[in-house]
C-alpha cells in the first residue's frame, strides 16, 4: 500500500511540476478524441441508416397503369406469390401510398393536402425473403401486361453500404493515425519530467530499486492526462451530439423516415470507449519516455 500511495501522490507531483505540457497534452488528446468522435458518430448513424433502408427496402413495387383493374392486380400477386424467394406479395392503392407519404413527412403531412388529384399509381408490392434471388425477381416483375414501371433500390441500398464501409475504414484509418501523434505528445510530457530527475532516477537504481517501482509515477501521470482528456471530450461531444440531435432530429426522421442515434446510448458507449483509449494513450506514452532511462 505504501508504494501506491508513493507513486500515486509522486505522479500528481510530477504533474503539477509540469503543468504547462500537461494542459497541452491534455488538449491534444481531447482534440483527438473529439475529432475520433465526430467519425464515429458519422459512421454509427450511416450504418443505422443502411440498416434502417435495408429493413424498408428488401422489396420490389410494380406501379401500375390507370387501367389496370384490381383484378388483374391481385392476379399479379397471387403470381409472385408462387415465386422462389418471395416472402409476401400484396396490392397496395394510390391511397394507400399518399397515407404513407403524409406518414413519412410528419408534421409537413398537411402540404399533400393541396394536391388536387394523387398522383400515385397503384401498385403490387413484393416482400423479398432471399436477397440473391432479388435480380430474378424483378426481371419477372417486368413481364406484367398493364404495368408502368419496377422500383427495386437494390442498388441504392448497395451504394449506402459501400459509403458506410468507407466511412468506417477511413474512422479506422483516421484513429490509429489520431492515436500515434497523442503518444508521441504524451511521451514528449512525460520524457520533460523524466529529464528532471534523470539523476533521481540513476540513484533509485544503484540502491536497488525496480524497473516497476521508478516507472510508476510515471504511468499514473500518463493516465492522469488521458483520463482527464476523456472526461473533457465527452462532456463536449455529449453536449454537442444532443444540440445537434435537438435541432435536426426530427428533420431527419421527416425526410428519410429514419431516426438518429439516441445521445444518451451513445455517450454511454463512448465513455467507455473514452477512457480506455485515454489510459492506452497516456500509459503507452509514459512507457516509451521512461524505457530510455531504464533499459528496458
Amino acid at each position: 500500500m505504501k508504494t501506491l500511495f508513493y507513486t500515486i501522490k509522486q505522479s500528481f507531483i510530477q504533474f503539477g511540476r509540469n503543468l504547462n505540457m500537461g494542459i497541452i497534452s491534455i488538449f491534444a488528446i481531447t482534440c483527438m478524441l473529439l475529432i475520433l468522435s465526430l467519425f464515429f458518430i458519422l459512421a454509427i448513424n450511416v450504418n443505422t441508416a443502411a440498416e434502417t433502408i435495408k429493413g424498408e427496402y428488401d422489396s420490389i413495387e410494380i406501379f401500375l397503369l390507370d387501367e389496370t383493374s384490381e383484378e388483374d392486380a391481385m392476379v399479379m400477386v397471387e403470381d409472385m406469390k408462387t415465386q422462389e424467394g418471395v416472402a409476401d406479395a400484396y396490392y397496395k392503392t394510390k391511397e394507400d401510398a399518399m397515407k404513407q407519404f403524409k406518414e413519412r413527412w410528419g408534421e409537413n403531412g398537411y402540404l399533400l393536402d393541396s394536391l388536387e388529384d394523387n398522383p400515385l399509381p397503384n401498385s403490387v408490392v413484393i416482400i423479398i425473403e432471399d436477397l440473391e434471388k432479388a435480380d430474378a425477381l424483378a426481371e419477372h416483375a417486368g413481364t406484367y401486361e398493364g404495368i408502368e414501371d419496377v422500383k427495386y433500390y437494390k442498388s441504392t441500398v448497395d451504394k449506402l453500404l459501400n459509403v458506410t464501409k468507407f466511412i468506417q475504414i477511413a474512422a479506422i484509418i483516421i484513429m490509429i493515425f489520431l492515436i500515434i501523434v497523442s503518444i508521441v505528445v504524451v511521451s514528449n510530457t512525460i520524457k520533460l519530467t523524466v529529464f528532471n530527475r534523470a539523476d533521481e532516477i540513476s540513484i533509485m537504481k544503484y540502491v536497488g530499486a525496480t524497473n516497476w517501482f521508478i516507472r510508476g509515477p510515471f504511468l499514473v501521470e500518463g493516465i492522469i492526462i488521458g483520463v482527464i482528456s476523456a472526461g473533457i471530450s465527452l462532456l463536449i461531444t455529449g453536449a454537442v451530439y444532443e444540440k445537434v440531435v435537438d435541432m435536426i432530429g426530427e428533420q431527419v426522421y421527416s425526410m428519410l423516415s429514419m431516426p438518429m442515434v439516441p445521445g444518451d446510448f451513445l455517450m454511454y458507449n463512448f465513455a467507455w470507449i473514452f477512457v480506455a483509449l485515454g489510459i492506452a494513450i497516456g500509459s503507452c506514452g509514459s512507457i516509451i519516455s521512461v524505457r530510455r532511462f531504464l533499459n528496458a
